[in-house]
């Protein structure tokens, strides 16, 4: 329900843009269905769970002439 209401919030977005009062009503309720769905034990980590990251290159320390 409230990957849904995201959707059609999106949808609004693009066809009316953002200060649209249709748009702002569709954010409203996406929040709030978001916010109903985690009250009820749904997390987002659940339905999107995190992409690996690589770690970032190291940057070379020219004081101690080494890499870290």
């Amino acid at each position: 329900m409230a990957r849904n209401a995201q959707h059609r919030a999106v949808r609004a977005i693009t066809a009316r843009g953002l200060a649209h009062p249709i748009t702002l009503a569709l954010l409203a309720a996406a929040a709030t269905a978001a916010a109903r769905a985690w009250d009820a034990g749904h997390r987002v980590t659940d339905t999107h769970p995190a992409l690996p990251r690589e770690a970032p290159p190291r940057m070379p320390n020219s004081s101690v002439g080494r890499c870290g």
